[in-house]
């Protein structure tokens, strides 16, 4: 079982808007969901996230990627939308570096002709958990409010179906 003192996240995902709030406290992220990446060599680097993305790639050679805007899928690239998901849960308010893992309920957001496929579904709950969650749960679904992320029967209700 995961600590009841693991911060609890909500996080929703759209090509538009990534938003990551933490249910007790209220603190809440929600930008643009690009990142600005460069060249150091032969080595790409994320330059920034969010909403300074624009700025650094106009301010210097690099490539603007929304992973989250695909005209099939909402996740059109694993790799940088874990790694925007790591940007956001570090810059998150009250964050320390002895604060233990979050759990989060990773919420994409819209409908797609037929649902999220089973792969898209575990690539999300795998991108939250290579972002450094300790449990995620996948909630498709109508916008949940803090009460209803933080109860267990909605929590428990939809971990049964993953």
């Amino acid at each position: 079982m995961i600590s009841t003192f693991s911060p609890l996240l909500y996080v929703k995902v759209s090509p538009q808007r990534l938003t990551v709030r933490n249910v007790k406290t209220g603190t809440e992220i929600a930008e643009v969901p690009e990142v600005a990446i460069g060249s150091s060599g032969n080595k790409k680097v994320i330059l920034a996230v969010g909403t300074e993305a624009r700025e650094a790639a106009a301010a210097r050679p690099a490539e603007l990627v929304n992973p989250f805007d695909h005209p099939r899928t909402l996740l059109g690239d694993f790799t940088v939308g874990e790694q925007l998901l790591k940007a956001f849960l570090r810059r998150l308010p009250g964050k320390s570096w002895f604060a233990p893992a979050p759990r989060i309920v990773m919420h994409p957001m819209g409908t797609p002709a037929g649902g999220f496929t089973q792969v898209e579904r575990r690539a999300f709950r795998e991108m939250a958990l290579g972002a450094g969650a300790a449990d995620v749960v996948l909630w498709i679904g109508r916008e949940l409010s803090d009460q209803e992320v933080q109860s267990a029967e909605v929590l428990e209700s939809e971990k049964g179906r993953q």
